[in-house]
């Protein structure tokens, strides 16, 4: 279920600090994780803020969480324009819809294809770990928030995409649905004791992993530690005594 080539744990780099970011990109590759970077960094940084870090750590594994949503022309638009970064993991709100995703997935790999470097997975943004029913309803979603994962997720799957984000209670569900080699990236995590801040769907990373998370994206627990990489390490530390 998970992806050998890639680490287990994603850290979220949340900052507009360049200097702070490129820290735990090392603290990261020194731990053997990957790294998340999301709006905050990109709409501070842009694609060359990308480049620096991936110029610096080429092999750190990378997932770019841009989450577009938009119309088809437009989101295939903007996988062509991050297709040369490099990353490994990108993006999009499944809700969408299936010609949204199709458009993607095929302007990214046809422009990957033409500069000649690996196809980045597409995984598709099911409900966001942020919300529950309560807001789903104010929204004006069907309530339901599991329903609608699983809805999004069989979309997500026809469209031909790698995988979803989901929220790790939704992750045997999907896993049930979609099959042992749909990526699922989950969000949301937080060790024992730690606090959910404004996540309200969340879990322990041993039991997200026990379920059949294929990679589990943990911030702030790694990210405002003393010690980043000490912390990603005990993390993985416990996650590999399950493996074993």
């Amino acid at each position: 279920m998970t992806d050998e080539k890639f680490p287990t744990i994603f850290c979220a780099i949340d900052t507009i600090d360049l200097d702070h970011a490129m820290g735990l990109a090392a603290a990261m590759q020194r731990a053997e994780c990957g790294i998340k970077l999301g709006l905050e960094f990109f709409n501070a940084h842009g694609p060359e803020g990308v480049r620096q870090i991936k110029d610096f750590y080429e092999d750190l594994p990378l997932f770019l969480d841009l989450k577009y949503h938009d119309i088809p022309n437009t989101v295939a638009g903007a996988m062509r324009a991050i297709a040369p970064l490099g990353a490994h993991y990108v993006n999009l709100h499944a809700s969408g819809g299936l010609a949204m995703m199709r458009a993607a997935k095929e302007a990214l790999t046809n422009e990957t294809e033409k500069i000649g470097i690996n196809t980045p997975k597409i995984l598709g943004v099911t409900i966001l770990t942020s919300l529950d029913d309560e807001v789903l309803n104010q929204v004006g979603f069907k309530p339901g928030t599991t329903e609608r994962v699983e809805t999004l997720a069989k979309l997500t799957l026809e469209a031909g995409l790698d995988g979803v984000v989901c929220s790790a209670r939704e992750i045997e569900l999907v896993r049930e649905r979609c099959g042992d080699d749909f990526t699922l990236m989950v969000p949301g995590i937080r060790p024992e004791g730690s606090e959910t801040g404004d996540q309200k769907r969340v879990m322990t990373p041993e039991c997200a992993l026990q379920k059949g998370a294929s990679h589990l994206v943990i911030g702030r627990p790694i990210t405002q530690a003393d010690d980043p990489a000490s912390a990603a390490r005990n993390i993985l530390a416990s996650l590999n005594k399950i493996a074993a």
